[in-house]
């Protein structure tokens, strides 16, 4: 017991794979064909966000914040390309995907600013833009618009061999893993695990902690196109939702509410945790409405797990 408890301390992502297991057997026992060659471009295009949308929440948390504004973020991209861009032709994917990076990026970014700045809390600043965010996608889209023939769909389906929503989610990936090989990953878990000790290091506490919330506004501008590919329409209603997910993905997979600890591996666990868990809630005839009752249950259970049993120092220093 004491072994398996140490292992998964040291490998913090290490639960939420092995939930995953579980969960992918229990759904295969239900749904045979639940991975099946032909709908596993769909499967992992249906996964897509959940994955993303933890992905842009997980810098913040590293960086001993939090962004609930990632979720909605990602439906304000969505419904700015759909009810915007491609009614005014400047839906080619030349001309749409550095509109839309740079506007998630402005997003994260002043978001960053209000906590690192102006001083606000982190939940307060991000609940203010969540809010902003909300008001703009019901705007531009009061209803759900349909999107005509576009080049984001082909990301919800193969592209060759390679399914689309490989390359959404291997872009972020790939984006994480060479920002890695860079001081600013180690100077951000530092800040994330005390931001005195960083800064007496000579780390420019503010710059780390404001880029980390303008590299989560270009995950969920990710997250966004994502969506739309998978959705090819406008939904302003999904906002909560996907704010909600963002945050249990992240702390399902082991990133420590406090800052300083997890990544983009144990997010990745995290976001198919609760993807499984919708796709096996959903086979079995669970109404809706449990659906979004599991996901508060998890992300209370990721929050307890982590500041106790998987972090005793922590729950050392509280007592």
């Amino acid at each position: 017991m004491s072994t398996a408890l140490a292992f998964l301390r040291r490998h913090v992502w290490a639960f939420a794979a092995a939930l995953s297991i579980v969960l992918i057997i229990i759904n295969l026992a239900i749904s045979p064909a639940f991975l099946s060659p032909g709908r596993l471009p769909t499967t992992l295009a249906t996964l897509a966000p959940f994955v993303l949308v933890g992905f842009a929440s997980t810098p913040a948390i590293l960086s001993g914040g939090i962004d609930v504004s990632v979720g909605p973020l990602a439906t304000f991209i969505n419904c700015l390309f759909v009810a915007v861009l491609l009614p005014h032709g400047l839906g080619d994917w030349y001309s749409a995907i550095p509109i839309l990076l740079i506007t998630s990026a402005a997003v994260g970014t002043i978001t960053g600013l209000l906590v690192t700045v102006v001083r606000l809390h982190p939940v307060v600043a991000s609940t203010g833009i969540l809010f902003v965010l909300i008001g703009l996608s019901i705007t531009i889209s009061k209803t759900p618009v349909s999107a005509p023939t576009n080049w984001s769909s082909g990301l919800a389906k193969s592209i060759g061999w390679l399914p689309g929503a490989v390359i959404t989610i291997g872009v972020v990936a790939l984006a994480w893993f060479l920002l890695r090989q860079t001081a600013y990953v180690r100077n951000l878990l530092a800040t994330g695990e005390s931001d005195i000790s960083a800064y007496g290091s000579g780390v420019n506490v503010t710059v780390v902690r404001t880029l980390a919330y303008t590299i989560g506004g270009i995950f969920a501008g990710i997250g966004g196109i994502a969506l739309t590919a998978l959705l090819q329409s406008s939904q302003a209603s999904l906002a909560n939702t996907y704010a909600l997910l963002g945050l249990a993905a992240a702390v399902l997979g082991g990133t420590a509410l406090g800052g300083g600890k997890g990544g983009l591996l144990g997010t990745f666990f995290g976001a198919l945790v609760l993807y499984l868990l919708q796709q096996l809630l959903t086979a079995t005839g669970v109404p809706s409405t449990l659906v979004q009752f599991s996901y508060g249950a998890v992300l209370i259970s990721g929050v307890i797990l982590g500041a106790t049993l998987l972090n005793p120092s922590q729950r050392k220093i509280r007592s």
